[in-house]
C-alpha cells in the first residue's frame, strides 16, 4: 500500500537537517528545511544516504482565458443589458474550473444597436451553449468581457421551452423539431474546427 501523499504550503516546516537533505521546492533556514511553494512532498534517498526531500506541483497547469481566444460557454442568466455564462473550454481544451463572463447587450450582434430594437433575450436564453470571444480579462472582482459580434459566434446549441435541442433556421432564429415552435437566438455560424467529428 502507497504511503498517503502530505500536501505542504509555502513556509511550512518539513523537517531537520539532520533527517534529509533540501531538494527542489524546499529552502534551509535555522538548521530546517521548510517548503517554498505548494505541493506534494516527496522523500527519495539513494545508497542509505540521507533523503532528499522535496516539494512537486502538480504537473498540469491551469488554463485560462486570454484576450482574443474563443470560449464556449453556457447561459446561466440574462437581464434586459446582459447574459452572464460560465466559461466551460477555451478553444477545444475543457477548463478544470469554470470562469465567469459577462456578454453585454451592445457587444452580442454586429449591428449598431441603436439602429434597431434589441432585446438580449431576443439573443440568448439560460442554459443555451454559445461560443464567444474574450476582449477583456477579468479579474477576482469582476467577470470575463466576452463578444459574439461575429458570424461565426453565437449560440451553438439551444433547447425549446418543451426540452428538445433546437436547430437553426436562420441567423437570428431555432426552431423546435418536436413542436414546429420558433425562438429567437442569435445563432452562430459554426466553423469545421469546431464541429466533433
Amino acid at each position: 500500500m502507497a504511503p498517503p501523499v502530505r500536501y505542504c504550503i509555502p513556509g511550512e516546516r518539513l523537517c531537520n537537517l539532520e533527517e534529509g537533505s533540501p531538494g527542489s521546492g524546499t529552502y534551509t533556514r535555522h538548521g530546517y528545511i521548510f517548503s517554498s511553494l505548494a505541493g506534494c512532498l516527496m522523500k527519495s534517498s539513494e545508497n542509505g544516504a540521507l533523503p532528499v526531500v522535496s516539494v512537486v506541483r502538480e504537473t498540469e497547469s491551469q488554463l485560462l482565458p486570454d484576450v482574443g481566444a474563443i470560449v464556449t460557454c453556457k447561459v446561466s442568466s440574462i437581464n434586459s443589458r446582459f447574459a452572464k455564462v460560465h466559461i466551460l473550454y477555451v478553444g477545444s481544451m475543457p477548463l478544470k474550473n469554470s470562469f465567469r463572463g459577462t456578454i453585454r447587450l451592445e457587444l452580442s450582434l454586429n449591428i449598431p444597436v441603436l439602429s434597431l430594437q434589441v432585446e438580449i433575450y431576443k439573443s440568448f436564453r439560460p442554459g443555451d451553449i454559445v461560443l464567444a470571444k474574450v476582449i477583456s480579462l477579468g479579474d477576482a472582482q469582476s467577470n470575463y468581457l466576452l463578444t459574439t459580434a461575429e458570424n461565426e459566434l453565437g449560440v451553438v446549441v439551444a433547447h425549446s421551452e418543451s426540452g428538445i435541442q433546437m436547430v437553426p433556421i436562420s441567423w437570428c432564429e431555432m426552431q423546435c423539431p418536436k413542436t414546429h415552435t420558433k425562438e429567437f437566438r442569435k445563432v452562430a455560424r459554426v466553423q469545421p474546427e469546431f464541429l466533433q467529428t
